[in-house]
This record gives structure tokens, C-alpha cells and sequence, in this order.
């Protein structure tokens, strides 16, 4: 992986990077089908841009702004124009750093949690199925106790009471406003709430633009979850139109019929099963030989599979970089920076590694004063 800081280089140079790498690998921006990237102007502007420049050599290199990033702005958005959603914001991220940050403090949340629970159980509110499965939940990750806040939270009436108590006002008040009558009830939810909403309707107008829009849903509309419950075949037949480069006008008018055919063959087929993502559902068509049977749902596969809807790994690169070279390491060169990157970014998988054969490793490289060993 590299790791690439193009904030102040400009498109046109960045152009000439992509030719030369695709010349390298023996590639055609032809053959491009997606592009990702940031909101920076010299990426994703429309006159000057890398998109831009791009598309003009190929109009099906359809550009997709990090949707994780562009609900991300949305929310703070959101956050801006709205003084309420900025307090509540503030308290749950507070709530949430003051649980974590000690133990003590993190256990004695958990044991008054727990003692809640009981007490319901006792009252016949909940199940001792559900109160089992509840405490399975936090026992199984440390992260646990954040999560069971953050639920209670999202809850309405709880936001409802923090706002109450914000103000030390009691919920059967009523205000007064050029002479009429205006409980909290519908002050709260008719002039925040649905204030809010509106808000978050404009901003994802806005930012979400309708071609890109368009295309996701199409494209989701293959999601193998839950026997293809969300399968839709004109939908599918639009979504052929938008690669016109990739989809003879024959083949456009046949892959109706073989939709309809493909949607019937699956769903009676038992391999394709518990199939949860499109990755799983391309595999499990070539190991089928589904593939060849029908080849232009196939294609339309590798092309949702081509588009990158989302490009959260390169910001939290830039995120992490931060972290790993700080001032006391501000001469560590480029590939032990990468390596450290991506032993930071993908501490999930390295998690799972065993640290044993890497102390023996290590060990046997080179002869050492003393055993090295596991730190518990």
C-alpha cells in the first residue's frame, strides 16, 4: 500500500501519474469503469478536476465521492445549523469518554446496567432468553458497555429528557409565544426534530448527486441477502444503460429475459443460500459455471464490484498517519512508515496473528543476551 499526500498537487499532474502507472501495468483508461476520491477541488471538480479530466477520455468512469465521507459531512452539517443536535451531539460524546476512560468507572456503569436488567427481569418485562443474549453481547467485546450506551441514547425519550434537563423545565410546561399556548412536546418535535430532518434532506440533495444515486440503488437491487428480497429487473435493465460501452444495443435488449431467468434459477438453487455480499455471490457463480449461463448478469456484477462507492480506507490512512509519525518520529522513511500504517489500519486482522512465531523469529535471527518473551 502507498501512501500517497496529494492536497497541494494538481490535477493535471496527478492525470499524468494515472497514465503512467496504467502504462506500467499494461492498462487503458478506457477500460476504467470507477473513480473515487475526495471532495478536494483538484479531485472531484467539474471543470479541472482529475474527474473531469478522466471523464472527458472516458465518459464511463463514473467518479463516486466517498459516500461514508459525504454522510460524514452531513452529519456535521447538520451538527452546524442546529444548536440542539450540536449540545446533544457533545453530551453523548462526553457521556461516551467518561464511561471509557477509566475502569473503575467503566465497571461500576456495567454492575448498575446489569442491576437494571435484573430488576426488569423480575417485573416479567424482558425474558431470561433476552437478558442472557443481552449479557453475552458486553461480556463478548470490551467494547460492550459504549455500545449499550450509545443504544439508550438513540433512544427518542431519552433525548427528549436530556433536552429537558438542559433547560430544568418540566415536560407538562407550556410556552408562551405571541399569545398562544405551545407545550414541549411540540416545540421538541415539530421544531427540532422535524427542523433536523428537513435539514438532513437538503444536505443529502446536495451531496448525493442523482446519477450516482441512481446507480447505487440499481446496483443494489443484486444484493444476494435475504434470497434477493431486494432483486429488481428494470431497475437492473436501467442500470445496463448507464455502460452502454459494455452492453451492445443486443445485449441490452436481452437482458430483461435473462434477468428474469437468472432471479428464477438462484433462488431455487441451494448453493446460493446464506450468500451475504456481492464478492460471495461472483464466486459462488464461476464455482457453478453460472457465469457462462448467464453472462451479462455476471458482467453487471464485476462492474458493481469495479465501483468504488466508498474509499474510507484512504482516509483513515491520513487519519492514522497522524498517529504513527508523530514529532519523536518525524525521520522514519516511507516503507517503515507503510509497514506501521498498515499494521495500524488492519489491527484487526494482525489481532489474530500468534505472537509466538514472531518472538521465535526474531530470536533466531540473530543471537540475543537474553530469551525474548511474551508480555502479559
Amino acid at each position: 500500500m502507498a501512501v500517497v499526500h496529494v492536497a497541494t498537487t494538481t490535477a493535471a499532474c496527478l492525470k499524468e501519474a494515472i497514465d503512467s502507472l496504467f502504462a506500467k501495468y499494461g492498462l487503458s483508461v478506457v477500460r476504467l469503469r470507477g473513480q473515487g476520491y475526495d471532495g478536494a477541488s483538484n479531485m472531484s471538480g467539474e471543470f479541472n478536476g482529475l474527474k473531469s479530466l478522466i471523464m472527458k477520455e472516458n465518459p464511463y468512469a463514473l467518479y463516486v465521492h466517498c459516500f461514508a465521507h459525504q454522510l460524514q459531512l452531513v452529519v456535521v452539517a447538520v451538527a452546524q445549523a442546529n444548536q440542539y443536535v450540536c449540545d446533544f451531539m457533545w453530551i453523548v460524546g462526553s457521556i461516551v469518554n467518561t464511561s471509557a476512560s477509566s475502569y473503575k468507572r467503566a465497571d461500576k456503569l456495567r454492575q448498575l446496567e446489569h442491576d437494571r436488567k435484573v430488576k426488569l427481569l423480575e417485573r416479567g418485562e424482558i425474558s431470561s432468553e433476552v437478558l442472557q443474549n443481552l449479557i453475552d453481547d458486553g461480556d463478548r467485546s470490551s467494547k460492550g458497555l459504549s455500545r449499550t450506551l450509545v443504544e439508550r441514547l438513540e433512544r427518542y425519550e431519552f433525548v427528549f429528557i436530556l433536552l429537558l434537563m438542559k433547560h430544568n423545565i418540566n415536560s407538562r410546561s407550556r410556552l408562551k409565544r405571541d399569545g398562544k399556548n405551545v407545550n414541549f412536546y411540540h416545540y421538541f418535535h415539530v421544531e427540532i426534530f422535524c427542523e433536523v430532518i428537513d435539514i438532513i434532506l437538503q444536505e443529502m440533495d446536495s451531496r448525493f448527486s442523482e446519477t450516482t444515486t441512481d446507480l447505487l440503488i440499481y446496483m443494489s437491487c443484486l444484493d444476494p441477502r435475504n434470497s434477493f428480497s431486494r432483486f429488481d429487473v428494470q431497475k437492473l435493465v436501467r442500470l445496463a444503460h448507464f455502460y452502454e460501452d459494455d452492453f451492445s444495443w443486443n445485449e441490452r435488449m436481452l437482458v430483461e429475459q435473462e434477468l428474469e431467468t437468472y432471479i428464477d434459477d438462484v433462488r431455487s438453487y441451494e448453493r446460493f443460500e446464506g450468500i451475504s455480499d456481492l464478492g460471495g455471490l461472483a464466486k459462488k457463480m464461476i464455482e457453478t459455471m453460472k457465469n457462462c449461463v448467464f453472462p451479462l448478469v455476471y458482467r453487471m456484477i464485476e462492474l458493481a464490484l469495479l465501483l468504488p462507492v466508498a474509499t474510507a480506507t484512504v482516509e483513515r490512512v491520513f487519519s492514522a498517519m497522524n498517529i504513527v509519525k508523530t514529532d519523536l518520529r518525524n525521520r522514519i522513511g516511507d516503507e517503515w512508515m507503510n509497514d506501521s500504517l498498515v499494521v495500524y489500519i488492519e489491527k484487526d486482522v494482525f489481532n489474530t496473528v500468534d505472537n509466538e512465531p514472531i518472538l521465535q523469529r526474531f530470536q533466531n535471527m540473530e543471537s540475543r543476551r537474553m530469551q525474548l518473551s511474551r508480555i502479559c
